[in-house]
């Protein structure tokens, strides 16, 4: 099975990014998924529905021990990893 996860962190800083944006970006990007893509109002991660939900554990931990008061997570199926 495969996982899409799109999240954001808040609060919002619109003059810099803050520190446990910092965080859930690097974290994402380290993980060993497929597709990421880290925007300023909202972020997507793809993979295999393990690592989506591993990468989605460290990344509650990291931002917010980093500072985050507030993130927003949604998960979808996209289909079958490939055999």
């Amino acid at each position: 099975m495969r996982l899409r996860v799109e999240f954001t962190t808040e609060p919002f800083d619109l003059d810099e990014v803050p520190p446990h944006a910092v965080a859930a970006r690097e974290t994402v990007q380290a993980a060993p998924l497929d597709a990421v893509d880290v925007g300023p109002f909202g972020n997507t991660a793809e993979g295999a529905a393990d690592a989506v939900l591993e990468a989605v554990g460290s990344l509650l931990r990291a931002s917010l021990e980093a500072g985050a008061t507030r993130i927003t997570l949604q998960v979808n199926v996209v289909g079958e990893a490939e055999a």
